[in-house]
């Protein structure tokens, strides 16, 4: 019998890459023992990425789910692990130190056991913080490596890398092949030259199905001395997810490898279980394009895991941009049309942003440019015309290094508007803020939890988890599976049946001036959380006239984007381009501003609200 390799089931990962939810903790401790005897499995993954995000999205509590969800593997021996961004922990952008240390003590004591920590731009530094503060806190630091394939990212660059964070402390390594663009026999190179020089360093792969390479790297890596090999099973296997128990399992037997056996039995229960939970509601959120193999993904190489919401993303801007078309009498796109030109552009705009590594958050902020610089051109106006703060952050080095050069037109569009490039440690500009999430827990008379984990929840997520306290994110929820389960039956969501439980929007037109605006039926909006700026409630009408301040694109509107900023209010004096808040939307957030200084004379939208392009956010006068 050859070498041993262990298989590990991407449970949580599985969801996200085919769509936008994960499964409730009900129904994941209805799996979980059929998982286990399914007796192939030594690693489950059960948190991290957007796990937790999700669950506030549902308005339900994350700690509560890990802690259920991660509990009958522990009890069965079986290793459980979560997935981390390092600077970015399990969010899209930079987390202070403190937060970041409070996160891994938090996850040992729920019941995790690895912490994988990748950086999505393998700037090393970021990445030997997680491994420091993974084993501070009692986890084992697996490093993962961010697989690109481009004239930068070479076999050198990759084994460089793993000495770094070997070196630097680094418990186990892992090849996270998270678009599946890896050719086999170069990662194979790249896993056989690290395995000679560090033998004993258990390693895994994960890679992506997409497309297509997957299952030849597979066997390559195993060749090469890989350990453990990441899995999905059906019905959320292939496509934008990963490959297939049954077919792995079964070439690495032939080739000759020690490989569990796998009860079929439990397997069909698992397998079941999961078609029930699609078929309960998750399944609305999957776009069944997700679930098919796709070649294109070659050339842009954007990752399996982030295809699930680049669909939706796609379909809504789609709405958006057909919409401006018809009422500029053009031609309307198809999603074919702007899949093709997203992804030409993607491959256009990648070199120029220094070739980041297309994994979360960095994947999305490429993809996040190349879709906006698309729809700005198809609408007649500039590329580069639309970069989210967080997106120059990246580009500017206050997220850690890039791995190649950053283009001659991002240089220039820097320069002009006075940014400057960062060389320091990433982490330093975001210090501890513990202490102010711990003060406002205190202000509402918010329990901080076992082991300090609604605390971690506040810092990690903070705007999410206002909401989800507040009752907001349940209701917006059950909005969103109502109008979802309506357009999959053919009725007409907004109809006399559900009017009544539900906000109205309504267009009203002052002085002149044309507003959306949000009215509830009795006392309150269920679940509404307190707007951040009270003093003017949203929606009421302008007293003269003024400038309308709208929304650049859809999503959802937030005054701030963390505790060290101040919101704005009605009163104050603005600087012309002062940021007046943002729109969440595809996972960044982008700034409001408006080109003149004024007195924000009305405040139109509630914090938190969902907002469309063009609608008025806020007057100035």
């Amino acid at each position: 019998m050859g070498r041993k390799i262990k298989f590990s089931l991407l449970y949580r990962d599985m969801w996200q890459s085919s769509g936008k939810y994960v499964p409730r903790l009900d129904q994941l401790e209805q799996v979980a023992p059929h998982i286990v005897d399914m007796g192939c499995f030594a690693r489950v993954e059960t948190n991290g990425g957007g796990f937790e995000q999700v669950n506030l999205l549902f308005g339900e509590n994350p700690n509560k789910a890990v802690r259920g969800w991660t509990k009958p593997f522990k009890d069965a021996g079986i290793q459980t692990h979560m997935l981390e961004r390092a600077l970015n922990g399990i969010r899209m952008t930079p987390v202070p130190g403190d937060v970041r240390r409070l996160m891994f003590k938090v996850k040992k004591l729920q019941g995790t056991d690895i912490a994988r920590s990748f950086c999505g731009l393998n700037d090393p530094r970021n990445i030997i913080d997680s491994i420091k503060y993974a084993k501070e806190g009692g986890m084992i630091a697996q490093a993962a490596m961010s697989i690109s394939y481009s004239k930068v990212h070479t076999v050198e660059y990759f084994t460089k890398l793993a000495d770094e964070l070997i070196e630097a402390g680094a418990d186990e390594l892992c090849l996270k092949d998270m678009a599946g663009v890896a050719r086999p026999a170069w990662l194979g190179e790249i896993a056989r030259q690290i395995r000679a020089k560090h033998p004993n360093i258990p390693m895994t792969y994960h890679g992506h199905a997409g497309p297509g390479f997957q299952v030849a790297t597979i066997l390559e890596v195993c060749r090469a001395g890989v350990d453990y090999i990441d899995v999905g099973m059906e019905p959320l296997s292939w496509g934008t997810g990963h490959a297939d128990l049954l077919t792995i399992q079964a070439m690495l037997k032939d080739a000759g490898f020690d490989v569990p056996d796998i009860n079929m039995k439990a397997y069909m229960k698992v397998r079941s279980l999961t078609q029930s939970f699609m078929d309960d509601f998750l399944g609305y959120f999957i776009s069944p394009k997700n679930r098919v193999m796709n070649s294109l993904l070659i050339g842009p190489g954007l990752p399996g895991g982030m295809m699930g919401s680049l669909m939706a993303d796609l379909q809504n801007n789609l709405a958006s941009l057909n919409k401006w078309k018809s009422k500029n009498n053009q031609s309307e796109l198809s999603e074919d049309d702007l899949l093709i030109k997203l992804f030409d552009e993607v491959e256009y705009v990648w070199p120029k942003l220094g070739f980041p590594p297309l994994v979360t958050p960095f994947s999305q902020y490429v993809k996040n440019v190349a879709l906006m610089n698309v729809i700005q051109m198809e609408k007649g106006g500039e590329r580069w015309s639309m970069i989210a703060d967080n997106i120059w952050d990246m580009i500017l080095g206050k997220s850690g290094a890039l791995p190649g050069k950053v283009g001659d037109e991002i240089l220039a569009l820097a320069k002009k508007e006075g940014r400057e490039f960062y060389k320091g440690h990433p982490q330093e500009p975001y210090p501890d803020a513990l202490d102010s999430f711990r003060k406002e827990m205190d202000e509402n008379g918010w329990d901080y939890g076992k082991d300090e984990e609604e605390l971690f929840e506040l810092a990690m997520h903070p705007e999410q988890y206002r909401r989800y306290k507040s009752g907001a994110a349940k209701a917006d929820f059950e909005k969103e599976i109502a109008a979802a389960k309506a357009e999959a039956s053919g009725v007409n969501a907004g109809s006399q049946a559900t009017v009544a439980a539900q906000p109205s929007i309504m267009h009203v037109e002052v002085d002149g001036h044309k507003y959306k605006v949000k009215v509830s039926y009795g006392d309150n909006l269920a679940g509404e959380a307190k707007d951040a700026s009270s003093e003017t409630p949203a929606g009421t009408a302008s007293s003269g006239k003024g400038y309308p301040v709208v929304s650049p694109l859809e999503g959802k509107f937030y005054f701030t984007k963390d505790n060290s900023e101040t919101a704005v209010k009605v009163g104050d004096y603005v600087q012309k381009d002062e940021v007046l808040g943002y729109v969440e939307a595809m996972k960044t957030y982008n700034t409001v501003k408006f080109d003149r200084a004024g007195t924000i004379e009305q405040i139109i939208v509630s914090n938190g609200s969902d907002v469309e392009e063009d609608d008025v956010l806020l007057i100035l006068s």
